[in-house]
């Protein structure tokens, strides 16, 4: 799914990388210079240069989680209209994920697998990413 340098308009992309009936989860820094700050958030982040939305979420996941997600576990891709220009969905399964495989980057204060009922329903959740992540369950 990866294909190198594109010219396909968007900002960033975030992705729900699903294992089992968990979803890996990362708690926003608190500062109030950031969107949702001390919110749970998903991984994934801003396009750097030409990359494709595939390179982008699999840089940033491997940036905020220490992952090497393959492009063959997403399995959902889906496009929004934001603010500041277009972002990326994905969906992913990695089937026998543990909290010991996630490794915190530099952004974030928690990295967890959180059970997809709870980042479903938790009120500190971003509101639009457990939009998405219904969306990609259909």
């Amino acid at each position: 799914m990866t294909g190198g340098p594109t010219t396909e308009a968007f900002h960033g992309a975030k992705v729900a990388i699903l294992s089992g009936d968990s979803v890996v989860s990362l708690l926003r820094d608190d500062r109030p210079d950031i969107p949702w700050p001390g919110w749970w958030d998903l991984p994934g982040g801003g396009r750097e240069g030409t990359e494709s939305p595939e390179d982008t979420v699999i840089r940033e996941v491997r940036e905020e989680t220490g992952l090497i997600l393959a492009a063959d576990r997403l399995f959902h891709r889906a496009a929004y209209d934001l603010p500041n220009g277009r972002g990326i969905f994905f969906a992913a399964r990695w089937p026998g994920l543990r909290d010991a495989d996630l490794a915190l980057g530099e952004e974030g204060r928690r990295l967890i697998l959180m059970p997809v009922t709870d980042f479903l329903s938790r009120p500190d959740v971003i509101p639009h990413f457990q939009d998405r992540l219904r969306r990609a369950l259909g």
